[in-house]
């Protein structure tokens, strides 16, 4: 029983970790929050489909206003060119 629970301890930080899968034809940029359902990416305001989804760097959906002006990410957008999902990118993820 103890092994058990020690091995469920040692295994408990793993449990958190998530998998990001951010399609490979996404777009790259920077983006910030402009008002509402706007946001700036690489200089050009594009609007929020709605039920858009942005994601932090540790995969939570976060509101539009929380974005940090210059942020790197990448992003889908959806038929009507409307940004669709984003995901904020990690230091290593931007690299890439």
């Amino acid at each position: 029983m103890k092994r058990w629970i020690a091995l469920l301890l040692l295994a408990a930080p793993l449990a958190g970790a998530q998998v990001r899968s951010i399609p490979k034809d996404a777009r790259a940029g920077e983006i910030r929050h402009l008002r509402g359902m706007v946001v700036e990416i690489d200089g050009a305001p594009q609007r929020l489909a709605p039920g858009a989804q942005i994601r932090d760097v540790s995969n939570r959906i976060i509101l539009p206003t929380a974005i940090r002006p210059g942020t790197r990410v990448k992003y889908v957008v959806d038929a009507a060119g409307q940004v669709r999902r984003v995901w904020i990118l990690t230091p290593k993820e931007a690299q890439r």
